[in-house]
């Protein structure tokens, strides 16, 4: 073949081309083609990929990139409508120093040169082109747009990058899609004219941007997707002429008769490339050791850490006798030998030294996370804090001996502070240009490609949307597996010619980006300057980020560290803190006792809102039925609690209950799976399991519980003969497994094998799910230290859980109700006893200034500062004079009143509020002539005098109650001193079934409570009301309502709204019936079907009388009440407590509140009652 592809986009031309790699590769072998080129737009996103799987297949990858070249300098970023802010310009990498300039040209045009799209510029391209082949490119290129200006201009330009790259090294490129093109006919003509005068050589090329013919229709639909348009509207980018495609030599040679050296210039050209990445050779970074240690070597320090660290936990710890001290120390030492054999020492230290930092700057740190806390070494340095021998944590699953992998210690930092970390200590110790975060890709799943797709169709929202929901809700599953297992789907994709288009459409996109994000930790520090190893991309904010992904990242040998935020470390902290503040006690909580007996009671009783891990309601009922006696019972139920695991709970618990009838299918399994009664619970028993029966080396055991967990079907079976069998490696020599039939694992060789089989067959099934008990332990760890801080500090726990979630009204919601079943009070915020934060007052917890809207933690340091310094304001007017000059303005003083932070004065809300205006103004007046030197009427007053003529807050009645609520949840989010609905409490225990809380997405299982089409009632007051309009121009609402336990979507469709939308106002209470519309990856919203008003609910009004003789004293009273009471259709009933007796009275009466407390008068508050009556 002499034709080979050089101008070719991949799905990495994000939004632009539907080439799959897979489908590209494929396609060039089925031509018979043995290179092809990868050349996205302004990226190298898929370059890995591409390099991996052409190798693979026998296809020679050459790597590239149609680069974005600024029309003048890429530092220039203004530009006017209309003018041309780019070209576009092809570079191939002939050798790695090509490649080495291509990733710095990437990096440029993100770091520097971004405006709109990532621009280099002619100085880039002087500097940085030894080693690259360039293309001039499409009709976007520099010379098909100055041809468009003369031919003179576009021969200069020619002339330019011929000069720059090189004679030999710069081909003009053309193109024909037999799309009309005018202007790609004058490029052609004024290449071959250049060509001709300058002899610069020509290179054919056709604009792949997907793989088959067929393939237009799709990448169509994608280009809608990238501008938000419909398939039918006109005014869009469009592909014309459906060329567009890898096309075979004969087309290219049938479209360029006569232009053979052209095109055998394209095979010339890659045979001169040759880029070969280096994988699995490792790159870190060199680490510079601490001040006063700079002549030892990495090793030297490492072990200095480890001898400190293994005399603090393991010497000096009575736990151990002197017999298992040695055998751990010669443990340590073997790991601490595989380190330095890896060459992973610097690696241990990089890790070590940046949670040293955090500890010693005030961020925590956790206990551990994955499979690190299986070393020793990592325990001994503290890098780890959980003890892996004491819980039986395995070195080699942290650190297998025999396989080439990077080891992976990821960290959890407390989430305010983790950000702290990486740009105060990691940007500064290696420097910025040394570190970047990584590119991920949002691609488009079965559920989200079917809703694209259709909406670019133009299918309508409510069709697109319940087709969607017939996706069965499966990991990663595609439309192809969902078609064959949901018949529903099936029916659907064949209803019309229509939905056979989608479907097909929606197949050809599945997989493909729709966008790119940073990853959520990893942070990657490289042994050079970023832009030399990698290329990189900007995130949104525009930190650089790799492109590579952090697979491939590691292929790479380049160092990946997980940086994650966790809020439960913060709060453990301010918990802490709170404890210190409230009680004077200074709480050890990384040293509390992880057995202590009433905590795991505690948890038992299922009342773990708040507590880690342990808070879902279904993690709660699991608690509750396995009542976990100790620290083990933790890690196990955390393990078990996930998809999978969760079918062997009750194995779990029969066999906690019971010990005795758990039955091992050989001796040798009791010892490893004694804790988990029976049960394979941990990878590491897996690893246990091999060794132990059939002799496997722990390394070797590693790699047969990989194979299982990523189910590797060929390594299972190879693995089965081994354990059953032994392998064919002479005993004694290095990697000799006996096998279960030689180590006698049963009395007779005929049950070895036959138990052998079903141990095997167990493993498989249980390390599909399995857990890694290192991390299980080291999250357990954070569930007793959270339990147990609820436990015995309960309102110092709960106030440093609500400051971590003041920004989620409705997890703060959910947590403010938790604590009000513990007893708890909550205090609305005060400017006088208050902090930031909320804290402890008196047993009770007091709202924190932070979380009032618009007022911002620098003012709060503001006020606070000035309280400390003067003490604590004595009045309304004490505190407006002393707070004004710090930055307080009228705003911010209407929102503390609102939140109720200035009741601590004495004046009603609604007096306060109306005084802010004139006593505002009249104190900053007198305190500008004060700096004027002007003495005012004040200066001349004492104390006492003083106080006298302060200024006069004025006089009024408090708002009504549901306006105080509503100012609450205004400046709070949530509503603290009641709630609107509390009245009509009685009315929602008799009719309520479902909770906004229902329609919330789990963070832990990403679903909601509630389930598709469910039906059910909901009580809510109206906040917002959002009307919209169909296609048929009726009117619909999308209605935001609020229950007890927080916000909810609803939706009135056309029918139901022409139905109530006389009704439906803000502040309305009522009742909702309807039924769940459940989505996914979101709250769940509820379909209305009927709206029912708390005032057309028939009550019964209960009046109490301690005996006839004294309902007979009330009795007149009580008719005269009821003769002159508006006739309603609620009952009153008057209840003989003596005679234990009841009569319904006549007459149905309007149970209003005024009705109310004048049956109140009669009969006393205590006695008289309201019970609501059913819908």
């Amino acid at each position: 073949m002499s034709f080979v592809h050089l101008h070719t986009h991949t799905q990495y031309s994000i939004l632009d081309a539907s080439n799959k790699i897979d489908n590209y590769i494929q396609r060039l072998k089925d031509l018979g083609m043995t290179a092809g080129a990868i050349t996205d737009h302004g990226n190298m996103y898929g370059a890995i990929e591409f390099y991996q799987k052409a190798m693979k297949a026998g296809i020679k990858p050459i790597i590239g990139c149609e680069m974005y070249v600024a029309t003048g300098s890429r530092l220039d970023k203004s530009s006017q409508k209309g003018d041309t802010r780019y070209y576009h310009l092809v570079l191939l990498c002939e050798n790695m120093t090509g490649y080495k300039n291509l990733i710095k040209l990437v990096s440029i045009g993100n770091t520097e040169g971004f405006y709109f799209k990532p621009r280099i510029d002619h100085e880039c391209l002087e500097k940085y082109h030894e080693g690259l082949i360039c293309l001039s490119a499409c009709i976007a290129g520099e010379v098909a747009q100055a041809a468009q200006i003369s031919y003179e201009k576009a021969k200069e330009v020619a002339l330019w990058h011929d000069k720059v790259f090189g004679r030999g090294n710069y081909f003009l490129e053309m193109q024909d899609h037999r799309d009309g093109s005018l202007l790609q006919r004058v490029t052609n003509q004024t290449v071959i004219k250049i060509h001709k005068e300058t002899k610069i050589p020509l290179v054919i090329t056709n604009d792949c941007h997907y793989t088959l013919p067929e393939d237009a229709a799709s990448h169509d639909i994608l280009l809608c997707m990238q501008e938000n348009k419909l398939v039918t509207d006109e005014d869009r980018i469009r592909y014309e002429g459906g060329q567009y495609y890898v096309k075979s030599e004969d087309e290219i040679r049938e479209l360029f008769p006569g232009f053979e050296d052209a095109i055998e210039n394209t095979a010339k050209i890659a045979d001169r490339c040759d880029v070969r990445f280096e994988f699995n050779v490792y790159k870190k970074p060199s680490y510079s050791l601490p001040k006063g240690h700079e002549n030892e070597t990495a090793l030297e320090f490492l072990t200095g850490l480890i001898k400190k660290g293994f005399r603090e936990k393991f010497e000096d710890n009575p736990e151990y006798s002197d017999e298992q001290v040695e055998e751990i120390r010669k443990d340590t030492k073997h790991e601490l030998d595989v380190i330095k054999e890896k060459g992973f020492v610097e690696y241990i230290l990089i890790v070590w030294d940046y949670i040293n930092w955090a500890n010693t700057h005030g961020c925590k740190t956790g206990p551990g996370r994955g499979s690190a806390a299986g070393s020793r070494v990592c325990y001994c340095i503290g890098i780890t804090t959980v003890d892996p021998v004491k819980y039986n944590l395995l070195f080699e699953r942290f650190l297998n001996p025999e396989r080439v992998s990077m080891p992976d210690i990821d960290v959890d930092f407390e989430d305010k502070e983790r950000s702290r970390v990486i740009n105060d200590y990691i940007f500064k110790k290696y420097g910025e240009d040394h570190v970047s975060l990584i590119t991920t890709f949002q691609n488009m799943k079965a559920k989200a490609v079917i809703k694209d797709v259709g909406r670019a169709m133009g299918i309508p929202y409510s069709v697109t949307n319940r087709v969607s929901k017939m996706i069965p809700n499966e990991l990663n599953i595609t439309l192809t597996e969902a078609l064959q297992k949901s018949p529903d789907l099936k029916a659907a994709s064949e209803e019309s010619d229509e939905s056979r288009r989608w479907f097909e459409t929606a197949i050809e996109l599945e997989g493909i980006p729709k966008s790119t994000g940073v990853h959520a930790a990893g942070v990657v520090i490289y042994p050079a300057r970023a832009d030399e190893c990698m290329p990189q991309g900007r995130s949104k904010d525009g930190t650089p980020a790799c492109e590579y992904n952090m697979i491939q990242l590691e292929q790479l040998g380049y160092l990946k560290m997980d940086f994650l935020g966790l809020r439960t470390l913060t709060v453990i902290k301010d918990a802490v803190k709170n404890i210190h503040a409230s009680k004077g006690i200074d709480v050890d909580i990384d040293h509390i006792d992880l057995d202590d007996e009433k905590v795991l009671s505690f948890i038992g009783t299922g009342k773990t809102d708040g507590v880690f891990q342990l808070e879902s309601s279904g993690m709660q009922s699991f608690m509750k039925e396995l009542k976990p006696s100790h620290f083990e019972d933790i890690i196990a139920g955390i393990s078990l609690y996930r998809p999978g695991p969760m079918d062997f709970i009750p194995d779990y618990i029969k066999g906690k209950k019971d010990p005795s009838a758990v039955v091992y299918k050989c001796r040798a399994l009791e010892p490893i799976l004694k804790d988990t009664y029976g049960c394979i619970v941990y990878q590491e028993q897996v690893m246990q399991i091999v060794q132990k029966l059939a002799g496997y080396s722990m390394g070797q055991a590693d790699i047969v519980r990989r194979a299982m967990s990523k189910k590797h079907q060929d390594e299972i079976d190879a693995g089965r003969h081994t354990f059953v069998y032994g392998n064919d490696i002479p005993k004694g020599e290095k990697g000799y497994v006996p096998g279960c039939i030689k180590n006698h694992i049963c009395g007779t060789d005929e049950e070895s094998e036959r138990v052998a089989d079903e141990i095997y067959d167990s493993m498989i099934d249980f390390a599909k799910y399995a857990f890694n008990k290192s991390h299980a332990a080291c999250y357990a760890v954070l569930s007793m230290q959270t339990a147990w801080l609820k436990y015995y500090y309960p309102a110092e726990y709960m106030a440093a859980l609500l400051t971590s979630v003041e920004d989620n009204s409705n997890k703060m919601i959910d947590y403010l109700s938790a604590a009000r079943e513990m007893g708890l009070k909550v205090l609305p915020p005060d400017v006088n006893t208050g902090v930031g934060d909320f804290s402890v007052e008196d047993g009770a917890i007091r709202f924190g200034l932070n979380a009032i809207k618009g007022i911002g933690p620098a003012l709060v340091s503001e006020i606070l500062g000035e309280r400390n310094r003067g003490g604590k304001f004595v009045s309304y007017d004490d505190f407006l004079t002393r707070c004004l000059p710090a930055g307080l303005k009228k705003n911010h003083i209407e929102n503390l009143v609102k939140s109720g932070a200035c009741d601590c004065f004495g004046y009603h809300r609604r007096e306060m509020y109306a005084g802010i205006n004139s006593m505002v103004d009249d104190i900053l007046k007198e305190q500008k002539e004060s700096v004027s030197g002007q003495m005012s009427f004040m200066d001349l007053l004492g104390g006492d005098e003083r106080k006298r003529f302060e200024h006069r807050v004025p006089t009024s009645p408090e708002f009504d109650r549901d306006m105080k609520l509503a100012f609450e949840k205004d400046v709070l989010g949530i509503y603290i001193s009641g709630h609107p609905l509390e009245e009509y409490l009685p009315v929602i225990k008799k009719n309520v079934n479902l909770s906004s809380r229902d329609f919330r997405l789990n963070d832990e299982t990403g679903t909601t409570a509630v389930r598709q089409n469910q039906r059910g009632i909901i009580a809510v007051v109206i906040t917002e009301i959002s009307v919209k309009y169909t296609k048929t121009n009726r009117a619909m609402a999308f209605v935001t309502g609020e229950d007890l336990s927080g916000p909810l979507e609803m939706i009135f469709f056309p029918d139901c709204y022409d139905k109530y939308r006389s009704v439906l106002s803000e502040d309305l209470k009522c009742l909702i019936k309807g039924h769940a519309s459940v989505d996914d990856e979101k709250d769940a919203t509820f379909i209305v079907d009927e709206l029912i008003e708390f005032s057309d609910i028939p009550k019964e009004v209960w009046v109490r009388f301690n005996d006839r003789a004294a309902y007979d004293n009330s009795k007149k009273e009580i008719e005269s009440l009821l003769g002159h009471i508006e006739e309603g259709h609620d009952s009153c009933i008057i209840y003989l407590a003596a005679e234990k007796q009841m009569k319904r009275l006549g007459k149905t009466v309007k149970s209003d509140g005024l009705f109310i407390d004048q049956l109140m008068k009669i009969a006393g508050e205590d006695n008289v009652s309201v019970s609501g009556g059913r819908v």
